[in-house]
């Protein structure tokens, strides 16, 4: 012991220490307890002490996120093991048409004070920036979602008829084959890659790829919507089972902000409006949450890739060497954001788009061009390639859609959209020497007589806009728009498949075909078929269905297989060579656009609803309350 080492010490007692001795031990002794357990309660940094010694709680919502809003780093839980406990647990039987109702607004809420002494600590913190997270598994935050439901003009499924009385109609038999082949692509997924990213039908397997950052599902998310949509009630709830049961968030890749976004995002929003299940809520502000670090930025333009484990960030290595963020990447984020502030209270996501707005509304346009390339460090744009198709395409859709989802309060975005549109029409659209109107890729001045697969969206999304036009341009426009779909129903009717290349070519006199082997694939894309769809809709002419038919019919032949859809190498090869990838937007999109095609007009009705980019539905901000119920 120390004490047999004091000099002059002479044992009086059992122990070795006299009286004085042994109270003047105890007193020090008691001293330094008082000292370490002042410091573990008192001092700043003692939370990993405390949770070794106190009970677990309940932790307090939004910390994580105020932390980096207020541009401080975020405290980093360990890592969990494979297999995690889920970061948000579903919320059990959550009520939705018992919360309180939201106050009536005229454009998307803004709280700006907190509403209780636990948004007051937060916002204290952050600086009056309120932000939400988990509270029991859920998110503390009051949605009315039978005001929501209310609002809406038209029953979410259209008008439901008997069908036992419905006479067995050519347009209802094509509707239910495309909902077998919905079928059929989910069983197969469930059959064979439940839980994966994706089905790879030939090998009859999973694949999870590199995009999602470790998330997995993305067909099971991705495919919420349109099981509901199609009344397979028994595949919904299994969607549903699995994204309460095994939807895990505490993952550590790096991901996609724009694919995470879109699909997971995207469909558990949808998901969210369309049900009203809490669980689809709170996982989507809570993987909302996890993509916030892509916006720090000297700008707060996003970079396109996030680590989910150090909340790091990164630029594309392809995107100019890594020093730039892509204008569809970064310009497809409002819609989605915007409803995670409409569903948290968290001000901080609509916060982000609207930065984003800012930075491009201030930077000077080439001709009014949106070249596809920008620096998230110093704002400026690092090349000047414009496309309609891959690496600009959504920005523009985002622009019409935002002013259609505010219900046409959002001028700006109104602005920003038709100046664009009358700088590509003034620079990038062509006739070719056959007639067809296409739109090219411009660099610099020069322009690339192309098009590809993605830009042929932009038949539909003029067809969209074009009622909120000038007067005497609403009629060009959907002139306009029923030229550019023709054209893309060219590229599909020119190849052997009747299915469409990823690009197609105007030049050497050949016209709407692709000109070499690397551009002849088609991957169960969606853009023409979503076209159709908006075509059909404004103008009810019948040929919009029989071109969608004819999609039916190619998917049929030379992408089904016996286990799933693939897409195929060379659309001009009658005999095909699949590619082993059911896209998950195969199920979203492309089935989607195909059976509301062949629906009423108030099935997800235009007047209620806005599609994001992968066609996930998203609520228009009607603030009337003169409206139908949704049913």
């Amino acid at each position: 012991m120390l004490v047999r080492k004091v000099p002059v010490f002479v044992p009086a007692s059992p122990w070795g220490l006299r009286l004085p001795q042994k109270f003047v031990f105890l007193l020090f002794l008691s001293g330094l307890v008082t000292l370490c357990f002042g410091a573990l309660f008192l001092l700043p940094n003692s939370s990993r002490l405390k949770r070794l010694f106190l009970a677990p709680r309940t932790q307090q919502p939004g910390l994580e996120v105020v932390a980096e809003v207020a541009g401080h780093p975020r405290a980093r839980e360990p890592e969990s093991p494979p297999n995690p406990a889920p970061a948000a647990p579903a919320p059990g039987d959550a009520d939705a048409s018992s919360q309180a109702s939201p106050r009536r607004r005229k454009a998307w809420p803004r709280r700006t004070h907190p509403t209780g002494a636990r948004e007051a600590a937060t916002a204290a913190r952050s600086g009056g920036s309120a932000a939400l997270g988990p509270q029991e598994g859920g998110v503390p935050f009051s949605f009315d979602f039978s005001a929501f439901r209310s609002r809406l003009r038209h029953p979410v499924l259209g008008t439901r008829v008997d069908e036992s009385k419905e006479p067995q109609s050519l347009v209802r038999a094509r509707r239910e084959k495309i909902k077998e082949m919905m079928q059929f692509a989910w069983q197969s997924y469930k059959l064979y890659a439940m839980g994966k990213n994706e089905l790879r039908p030939l090998t009859r397997d999973g694949y999870e790829g590199n995009m999602f950052g470790g998330l997995s599902g993305a067909t099971i998310i991705d495919s919420l919507d349109t099981l509901y949509l199609m009344e397979l009630q028994e595949e919904f709830q299994e969607a549903k089972a699995w994204v309460e049961e095994n939807f895990h968030l505490n993952v550590s890749g790096e991901a996609s902000l724009f694919e995470v976004n879109i699909r997971y995002i995207g469909g558990l929003l949808s998901a969210f409006y369309l049900t009203g299940e809490e669980v689809f809520r709170v996982k989507a502000i809570k993987l909302g949450e996890k993509l916030l670090p892509a916006f720090n930025t000297p700008t707060g333009i996003p970079k396109g890739v996030v680590n989910f484990k150090s909340g790091s960030n990164r630029s594309w290595g392809w995107a100019m060497a890594g020093s730039s963020s892509i204008l569809a990447e970064f310009g497809s984020l409002h819609l989605e954001f915007l409803h995670l502030t409409e569903l948290s209270g968290n001000q901080v996501f609509a916060e982000k788009v609207r930065n984003i707005r800012k930075v491009l509304r201030k930077i000077n346009k080439p001709f009014g061009l949106y070249p596809n390339f920008l620096s998230p460090v110093s704002g400026n744009w690092m090349q000047h390639h414009v496309s309609v198709g891959g690496l600009g395409d959504s920005f523009y859709e985002y622009l019409i859609k935002s002013w259609l989802m505010s219900a046409k309060t959002d001028v700006e975005a109104k602005e920003m959209y038709y100046e664009a549109l009358e700088a590509i029409e003034t620079y990038l659209l062509n006739v070719s020497p056959g007639g067809l109107t296409y739109i090219a890729e411009w660099r610099g001045g020069i322009l690339d007589h192309k098009m590809g697969h993605l830009a042929c969206f932009s038949g539909g999304m003029i067809a969209l806009g074009a009622e909120d036009a000038k007067e005497e341009k609403r009629a060009h426009y959907r002139e306009l728009a029923a030229q550019i779909t023709k054209t893309c129903h060219e590229s599909y009717a020119r190849s052997d498949t009747k299915l469409g290349p990823e690009a197609f070519w105007f030049n050497s006199g050949r016209e709407a075909v692709a000109t070499q082997l690397s551009e002849s694939y088609y991957i169960l894309r969606p853009e023409v078929v979503e076209s159709y769809m908006y075509l059909w809709r404004q103008t009810h002419n019948p040929i919009y269905r029989e071109w969608g038919w004819e999609v039916v019919m190619a998917l049929e032949k030379y992408c089904r297989t016996e286990a799933g859809f693939s897409g195929i190498q060379d659309v001009y090869s009658s005999i095909p060579n699949h590619d082993n990838k059911q896209q998950t937007f195969f199920l979203a999109e492309t089935l989607k656009y195909l059976y509301l095609l062949f629906s009423e007009d108030d099935m997800l009705s235009l007047e209620d609803w806005v599609f994001n980019t992968e066609a996930h539905p998203l609520p228009v901000n009607h603030s009337d309350s003169s409206s139908r119920a949704g049913g």
